[in-house]
């Protein structure tokens, strides 16, 4: 038999409460997924929790065959084979021009040559496959090199090799490519040096792209536009009609150069503001209390996720918690709950509404809602969004979504990582009119805080644990009170005030089983780093967004504590697996 990562972590470890009623557990060749008696019900993916060294007895007792022991996934292994791949060559280059005025890294001679290169050969056909380079690479990467040449600080505009490279390969480039792509890189004719008529003359082909390009014209030259103009371009041109590879209604490169433009050029609250609110379409649920937590889209590659177990923990008293996002997402390609709560079993395609029925529902009290079910514009964007390789505005923006809102007080928290994105989100959670709100700066950008000291070296920016928010003294939403009314907060937590243990964060390097079993471990109430990180994310958490009975944050530790040694928190995670395949 097949081996799993930790041998000694058994199906009766999911749920010590439990083990005696697997007796009775029946399985069918045409099931898909493992049948718990009566009360629960985990999928194909509980498989990472058979011991290794299961014999055959007990696995005919359990239904099992040995195709059921699979090794553990990792998130990478996510990302649908039906996207094209981009070229690797031109998306290194992209990673360093396809940032900010000051993050942005020129091109040296000889990385610039290749670039042009592979862009030519691409142009003339000679690449075929994943090493073609498709239009919306193109589009973000001649963006960048425009908006630098146009508005950069001298240092982050281009090299003396990028510019050695552009004027031996342009002549030849704008022979092959095509008109939107010459527009990009050259919206007015002056930039090149050939003085061509294209860019200048370009208008598009529809009245779609007509409208974005007259939009373009002002990003590519450094400017920023009105509420009004982006929200009026995202419903134009989304969702994406993809057939195959290309989109049947805009050009990706005018897209893409649309999308990491803005970003470059730092989006104006405005602009961040339209891409939060184009698309909104709430359900009301009748919850007394309501988090929504927005955490990166993308996931985390390196460390413990703690943010799902922490939902089950805080639905145990009362705080209802709505988590979005995602199976896979780029850049980072990182582990997201969704992945976890497919590899467990769950039901992963619940609509707003089925999530309302979860948060009503006295045995569960959290939910998951995929963007691919609460909002299909903005999920047909992820194809692009990898070949531009930087994250766009909506990015920002998806973490401040809210599918359903709550007859009760309302908090939204969101983790960042770059200083100077902490305001624009907080200014976005109070246009969403919520109670409390709260950014964190956790590990990986995302909102897990950690117990482990603080380093020596500290990196720009924030350390990681600084948090900042506000709350409303009153029931009134963010909307109806003054500045009198809401206290706003900023502060770094350290762990070792509140009675935690210095501790490493668990790694989990990519590996979803792995952050499923530092979970369930946790949930068992097994102690140690990943039980004090989620006791600390829960309990913290509750004391700045002013939850009810958490004034006190020891009180506040405590409570999320007796929600685990009890048992409370893992049934409920188990109660949602269960629940969720009633709702399909």
């Amino acid at each position: 038999m097949k081996a799993l990562l930790n041998p000694e972590f058994s199906f009766s470890s999911i749920s010590q409460f439990h083990t005696n009623k697997l007796r009775n557990s029946t399985h069918s060749p045409n099931q898909t997924s493992l049948r718990f008696p009566s009360k629960y019900r985990i999928g194909r993916g509980a498989c990472l929790v058979v011991k290794a060294a299961l014999d055959s007895a007990i696995m005919d007792q359990l239904g099992l065959s040995e195709s059921d022991i699979r090794n553990p996934s990792v998130s990478t292994s996510y990302r649908s084979s039906k996207l094209p791949k981009p070229n690797q060559t031109l998306l290194d280059a992209q990673a360093r021009v396809c940032t900010g005025p000051t993050q942005t890294r020129p091109l040296s001679e000889e990385q610039a040559f290749k670039v042009f290169d592979t862009i030519l050969r691409s142009a003339k056909g000679e690449l075929k496959d994943e090493y073609k380079i498709s239009r919306a690479q193109l589009g973000a990467f001649f963006a960048a090199m425009t908006i630098r040449a146009n508005a950069f600080p001298e240092a982050t505009q281009w090299s003396e090799g990028e510019k050695l490279a552009i004027n031996t390969f342009w002549p030849l480039l704008v022979r092959v490519l095509p008109p939107d792509i010459i527009f990009i890189a050259d919206p007015e004719g002056s930039i090149m040096g050939l003085g061509n008529s294209i860019g200048p003359q370009y208008v598009g082909n529809c009245a779609t792209e007509m409208r974005l390009v007259g939009a373009l014209r002002e990003v590519l030259a450094g400017g920023h536009l009105g509420y009004e103009e982006v929200q009026g371009i995202l419903r134009d041109v989304l969702p994406l009609k993809v057939d195959d590879k290309e989109s049947s209604d805009v050009s990706e490169s005018l897209l893409s150069a649309f999308l990491i433009g803005q970003r470059m050029n730092r989006e104006t609250d405005r602009e961040l503001k339209a891409y939060c609110l184009a698309f909104d379409d709430e359900l009301v649920a009748d919850v007394r209390s309501l988090t929504h937590y927005g955490e990166p889209y993308d996931g985390n590659t390196r460390y413990f996720r703690s943010t799902l177990f922490v939902a089950a923990v805080r639905s145990c008293y009362g705080e209802s918690c709505l988590l979005h996002g995602v199976e896979w997402m780029p850049p980072k390609e990182g582990i997201t709950e969704e992945q976890m709560l497919k590899f467990m079993g769950a039901n992963t395609s619940l609509s707003p509404l089925h999530a309302k029925d979860l948060l009503e529902d006295e045995e569960v009290g959290f939910a998951y809602v995929s963007q691919r079910e609460a909002c299909t514009s903005l999920y047909s964007l992820i194809g692009v969004r990898e070949h531009i390789k930087k994250r766009p505005p909506v990015a920002t923006a998806e973490k401040v979504q809210r599918f359903v809102k709550a007859r009760g007080k309302e908090a939204m928290v969101a983790g960042f990582y770059h200083e100077g994105y902490e305001e624009p989100l907080l200014m976005l959670m109070k246009r969403r009119g919520v109670h409390s709100g709260l950014v964190v700066k956790g590990e990986e950008g995302a909102l897990s805080m950690t117990t482990r000291l603080r380093s020596a070296s500290i990196s720009k920016g924030f350390p990681v644990n600084y948090c900042s928010g506000f709350r409303s003294l009153s029931m009134a939403s963010a909307f109806e009170v003054d500045g009198v009314s809401r206290q706003n907060f900023n502060l770094e937590v350290n762990a070792m005030d509140y009675g935690f243990e210095p501790t490493n964060t668990p790694r989990t390097d990519r590996s979803v089983s792995k952050n499923i079993e530092l979970g369930l471990a946790a949930l068992r109430g097994e102690k140690g780093p990943a039980y004090d990180r989620i006791i600390l994310n829960a309990g913290i958490v509750d004391h700045l967004l002013g939850c009810d009975g958490a004034e006190d944050i020891s009180a506040a530790l405590d409570r999320a504590r007796e929600a685990i040694d009890s048992g409370k928190a893992l049934k409920r995670l188990l109660n949602y697996i269960k629940i969720s395949h009633k709702l399909s």
